[in-house]
């Protein structure tokens, strides 16, 4: 497991920048480690200020013939790269395994749905469209012709190293636009093994580059700076999100923004206890609980709320815990020590303001960033895992009397990325769906990404829309022009 999988020759491990694939410019290199072992895998280059402008160089070299390229032509390179990244899945997930931690069924799951934004933006790149009408008045008409905004740099985390990529690429690159990617120092052998597939399957030059970098303030703050630079795409915390908004303001540049989550996973007394469970287990376990939408906080109604705890807790405590790669595995290691510290710190937070630990909640011996899924009652409403993203598999689970009692907390707080509803009575569903203050929402689901659906939150969970038609709108600007004729 010291090497990752003989995929990346080391050659693949440098910058992707314009046709070549070369080192930093001061030669340096940072170690990327299995967070299972906390052994090197890989040594990549690690890029300064210098690289991301020549990044930047090639990106705007290669604007121009790129957004001139016909839509069909894009369409089909686009096609090619997920056809390329399906037959190469297994590769690619024991390289997500490798160096994120999550199980091998977990990252054979993020390819497929990587993938997936490959072949919807194929279709949506012959898609985009213009408008010609007459003025309501009379006397012109009016013609709006979308053009791409220009080079975008994206800022990818660690949690979803091939998709969350995926999501801002394939609509960049439908749109006609360029674009440099600095991905996650935790996790950058994935998209270094996505730029290598893209440009065998004939991806042009300077149409995509991955600039790896352990300085990433630094490296994006000059990407920003400069005026060629006309699109700002960032997945990850809100903290973070506010400090590239500002930054991205002094250029007053397009951004789409997926920040924090608090999801509230609400479960009714009369919604169907299997269909809640199964739900839940999804919202909270999918990728070990490291997502934005995971279900942060669960409110279980009065009624039910002793059976379903005690079933969720033995679903839970049920759960295997190892290396990725093992069969078996439920649950794999967490990205790096600081994530293990920070549940430890949450769940004595907790427990020292009353609430009580039914599964888990101690970390295990031994090599390796691991926490156990576990599962807390008579959690108080001052305690910080109902204020502050979990980000693991910790779960809270707090009862509520009344729609309205349950939807005030939901909605208290910054986020609104997502959440979720258990319930059989469609009424009282819509109502939480008007209510709750969620730009997703799941009812009586736990899974609710998916690349034709918008992804994106409200408040402080961001700005803009990724997947679906509204994706590709992110990567174009509308040019009016008013045509005279009586």
């Amino acid at each position: 497991m010291s090497e990752p999988m003989n995929v990346l020759a080391p050659e693949h491990r440098r910058l992707r920048i314009g046709d070549a694939w070369r080192d930093a410019a001061g030669g340096a290199t940072f170690a990327v480690e299995d967070p299972a072992t906390g052994k090197t895998i890989a040594e990549v280059a690690d890029a300064d200020v210098v690289d991301g402008l020549a990044a930047l160089d090639a990106a705007s070299k290669a604007m121009a013939e790129w957004a001139a390229t016909p839509p069909r032509k894009r369409s089909e390179l686009l096609t090619a790269t997920y056809r390329a990244l399906t037959g190469r899945s297994e590769e690619v997930a024991r390289l997500i395994t490798l160096e994120m931690g999550k199980p091998l069924a977990e990252a054979r799951g993020e390819v497929a749905y990587g993938a997936e934004f490959f072949r919807w933006f194929a279709e949506e790149a012959v898609r985009v469209e213009g408008r010609y009408n007459t003025a309501p008045a009379g006397g012109y008409r009016i013609l709006t012709v979308p053009r791409p905004v220009g080079p975008c740099v994206f800022v990818t985390p660690w949690n979803f190293p091939l998709a969350m990529g995926a999501r801002k690429i394939a609509p960049a690159l439908a749109a006609g636009c360029t674009t440099i990617t600095k991905p996650a120092a935790q996790t950058p052998l994935t998209m270094l093994f996505l730029a290598r597939i893209m440009e065998e399957a004939g991806v042009p030059p300077g149409v995509v580059n991955v600039v790896t970098t352990t300085r990433a303030g630094e490296v994006v703050s000059a990407l920003l700076a400069d005026r060629r630079t006309r699109k700002l795409s960032f997945t990850g915390s809100t903290e973070v999100g506010r400090v590239l908004l500002r930054q991205a303001a002094d250029n007053v540049l397009r951004t789409s923004m997926e920040l924090g989550g608090n999801a509230a996973l609400i479960v009714c007394a009369d919604a169907d206890l299997d269909v809640a469970l199964d739900g839940a287990m999804v919202a909270k376990m999918r990728n070990i609980g490291e997502s934005c939408i995971a279900a942060n906080r669960i409110y279980v109604e009065e009624p039910v709320r002793e059976e379903f705890t005690a079933r969720f807790a033995k679903r839970m405590g049920a759960l295997s815990v190892g290396h990725g790669l093992d069969d078996g595995v439920d649950v794999g290691a967490l990205i790096d020590e600081a994530a293990v510290t920070k549940l430890d710190e949450l769940v004595a937070d907790a427990v020292d303001r009353g609430a009580r630990v039914l599964v888990g909640g101690e970390r295990p011996d031994g090599p390796g960033h691991f926490y156990p899924p576990t599962v807390l009652v008579d959690v108080p409403e001052d305690a910080r895992m109902l204020e502050e993203e979990i980000f693991g598999p910790v779960a809270p689970i707090i009862s509520f009397t009344s729609d309205d009692e349950v939807m005030a907390k939901a909605n208290d707080t910054e986020h609104g990325l997502a959440g979720y509803v258990f319930t059989r009575d469609l009424q009282r569903a819509l109502r939480f769906a008007e209510g709750l203050e969620t730009g997703m929402l799941g009812i009586n689901r736990g899974l609710i990404s998916d690349p034709s659906a918008p992804f994106g939150g409200v408040k402080q969970s961001g700005i803009g829309k990724e997947g679906s038609h509204e994706g590709i709108l992110e990567y174009l600007d509308v040019t009016y022009a008013a045509i005279d004729l009586p």
